[in-house]
């Protein structure tokens, strides 16, 4: 089966802050579109809008000829594709499974195994650029995964993301991620105490974030978070929680390749902190109370 020219069925699963918004798009585009998520109250705009309601993950890739994951850690994607009412179930010849989740590189490969004896492609997918890349259709998406199934579901990425690289084999998306997650976490930290020293010294911070942005130091952090944290605006748009489960998964892949992460260790003592003083649900710009120690 192909889906190159055709309009195919898609299900998705796990509806937060990034899944919804991912999948409204899908809906927009004129995909018939089925979903489901723990709590089902999180489907109801979609399913106002015409979305189908599953039972279960089982169910939804039943009835759908490629089916997307978005939730939050390595046992869920293991839940929602493996256990009693996983995808495993509906697994057969031609359905394709993409999992936008960040989670564990080697576990993503042992579960492609897993589908991969029932006919059934797992690409691992997982998503860059937050809420705001989400909503904006913006995102990011680094997937790895045999080529023909990307390229079949490459039009329906398209309408979730702007940059969608096909980085190799299997596990190969989730360590790119990570990767991502080093860029962004570090970044991150040195915006946090870019603005400390500025705050530090007197600076009007709104005019030391438009000094710099332009030039060599501007980067999505600094013009995304940098105004957040100088507004006390710890909405999140990415976890603290979710980051640290990010960073953690990247240690794991650093001690597993034999390679010290100095900077990555740091930055996540100090979340670990944030996290200590009860700002795990904040957005990960709450770090700059860490850094500047307010």
């Amino acid at each position: 089966m192909t889906l190159l020219n055709s309009k195919p069925r898609v299900a998705f699963i796990g509806l937060g802050i990034m899944g919804n918004p991912m999948a409204g798009h899908l809906l927009s585009a004129g995909y018939p579109l089925t979903v489901y998520t723990r709590t089902h109250k999180r489907a109801t705009e979609l399913l106002e809008r015409g979305a189908t309601w599953a039972d279960s993950p089982a169910a939804a890739a039943k009835v759908a000829d490629v089916v997307f994951i978005c939730v939050t850690d390595t046992p869920d994607v293991k839940s929602v594709i493996l256990e009693e009412h996983g995808i495993i179930n509906s697994a057969r010849r031609g359905l394709i499974v993409v999992d936008h989740s960040t989670i564990s590189p080697s576990a993503t490969q042992a579960m492609a195994k897993a589908l991969a004896e029932k006919g059934t492609h797992l690409l691992d997918a997982p998503v860059s650029g937050g809420d705001v890349g989400a909503k904006n259709a913006s995102l990011s998406i680094m997937v790895g995964g045999e080529r023909n199934a990307f390229e079949q579901v490459f039009p329906i990425l398209q309408k979730m993301g702007k940059t969608i690289t096909h980085t190799g084999p299997s596990g190969s998306g989730q360590l790119t991620k990570l990767v991502n997650q080093i860029l962004v976490s570090v970044t991150n930290l040195a915006v946090c105490e870019a603005l400390t020293l500025a705050k530090a010294g007197g600076l009007d911070l709104k005019k030391t974030i438009d000094a710099v942005a332009g030039g060599a130091a501007g980067s999505w952090q600094l013009n995304n978070l940098g105004p957040k944290m100088i507004a006390g605006d710890d909405a999140p748009g990415f976890m603290i929680d979710l980051q640290l489960k990010d960073l953690r998964l990247t240690l794991e892949a650093a001690e597993k390749a034999g390679v010290n992460l100095q900077a990555a260790g740091l930055v996540t003592r100090l979340f670990e902190t944030a996290k200590d003083r009860g700002l795990g649900k904040a957005g990960t710009q709450a770090l700059f109370h860490v850094v500047s120690q307010d």
